[in-house]
Parts: C-alpha cells; structure tokens; sequence
C-alpha cells in the first residue's frame, strides 16, 4: 500500500504533538500533589515533605513502594495505584527537574 500525502501530514503532525507533550503532561499529572506537596512541589513547612529538586530516582521508588504497599500510608498508596508506571517516571521527573526553594505566597485577599 502507497502512503498517501494526508496520511503522511497526519503522521508529521502527531510526531509534533508527541515531541511537545511530555513536559505538559508531567506538569499537568504532577498538578494533582500541588494541594498537599505545594505548588511546584515547593511544600511549606516541611508537612508533607517538599518533592521539587529531590532526586527521581528517591522518589520513583517511594512512589513505587506505595503503590506495592511496601510503604506505609494513609492516602499515598491510593494516589499510587491510580498512575501507571509511564506516568509515575513522567511525575517523578518533573519533581526532579523543579528548583527547590520556598512556595509562591498566596494571593491577596480583595
């Protein structure tokens, strides 16, 4: 079968899309930690820990370890099994790749 000039633009254009989605898509998993972890991971006060700047490594196997049941827990080991193990190394790489240091104060109230 000859591949047609549409099916080659198709394929061009979802090449793109995959090239660009990665890093969206880990902030974007990532975003459901913001409520307990901080936003970015940047957690205030130390409870529960911050997990911007740690390394993937420490946290892919915590994240692991809860979603095993290795790990005690009182949520986390739900929040783990709800994520394949693709979007555990995008989550935990995008953690590894944020700067450390303290949350964005919270805005004003009007």
């Amino acid at each position: 079968m000859k591949p047609t000039l549409m099916g080659a633009f198709a394929a061009a254009l979802a090449a793109g899309f995959t090239a660009q989605a990665p890093a969206q898509d880990a902030r974007s998993l990532a975003a459901t930690c913001f409520t307990c972890h901080g936003t970015d991971g940047r957690s205030v006060g130390g409870v529960p820990p911050s997990l911007a700047g740690r390394p993937k490594s420490e946290l892919l196997q915590a994240m692991k370890d809860f979603k095993e049941g290795k790990r005690p827990a009182t949520i986390m080991h739900q929040h783990a099994k709800g994520y394949s193990d693709q979007e555990l190394d995008l989550i935990t790489g995008y953690f590894a790749g944020v700067k450390p240091g303290a949350a964005a104060p919270a805005p004003a109230a009007r």
